[in-house]
């Protein structure tokens, strides 16, 4: 009983701090909710007896990755309000794209099902476990695999539009048109000097020489 009740809390704790990782209009508060979702699910898999990767997912993500995604989000700086300034303008485009994705993936999911053409029982007993797992992954597991390389994919094209954000500041941007048309007598110029001569070298010689 006892049991049953807190997985119920954690998952309640969990689902409520990936709602507000995603719906938080602060970016450190986002970081902070993705920080209490990492340290809840830890702790629903200490209750799987599955202390090696709850210890993992503590040590590793919140205590490296999730503090360098801190210390990032606090140095870009980020303005919110300016981010915002295209967002109704993209967003029927965003919508249709994201209907055609879901209607993609019903659609696979509908017709062709996961079928895994082999025993895993047989095959581990040929190949190496690198191999096996690679067997597991995308065979019983590929649909998840597919769907956490499209959530990552979404992570690498939000950090570079925030990164490439034009801002009211003295930023330097790159300009790809300049940087082709650019020549190479436009990026040095030779200037013809006379060579100097250092007299204060020469001044104990003809001195020597006098006497």
């Amino acid at each position: 009983m006892l049991t049953t009740v807190l997985f119920y809390v954690f998952a309640i704790i969990l689902v409520f701090s990936a709602l507000k990782v995603v719906t938080s209009k602060n970016p450190i508060s986002s970081v902070l909710f993705l920080v209490l979702a990492f340290v809840t699910s830890a702790c629903l898999w200490l209750m799987l007896n599955v202390e090696f990767l709850a210890l993992v997912l503590i040590v590793v993500y919140v205590g490296a990755v999730m503090v360098l995604f801190l210390f990032v989000v606090m140095m870009l700086d980020i303005d919110v309000e300016t981010m915002r300034k295209g967002f109704w303008k993209h967003l029927p485009l965003a919508i249709l794209l994201g209907i055609i994705v879901l209607v993609e993936m019903v659609l696979v999911i509908l017709n062709k099902p996961m079928v895994i053409t082999g025993s895993p029982e047989v095959v581990s007993n040929n190949i190496s476990n690198a191999n096996q797992l690679g067997w597991v992954l995308y065979t019983q597991y590929s649909y998840p695999v597919e769907l956490a390389s499209m959530i990552l994919l979404l992570g690498l094209v939000a950090a570079v539009a925030i990164t490439l954000r034009k801002t009211d500041k003295n930023a330097k941007y790159q300009d790809i048109r300049k940087q082709v048309s650019v020549k190479a007598s436009d990026r040095f110029e030779m200037i013809n000097m006379p060579a100097e001569v250092e007299v204060d070298n020469l001044e104990p010689q003809n001195k020597e020489e006098v006497k």
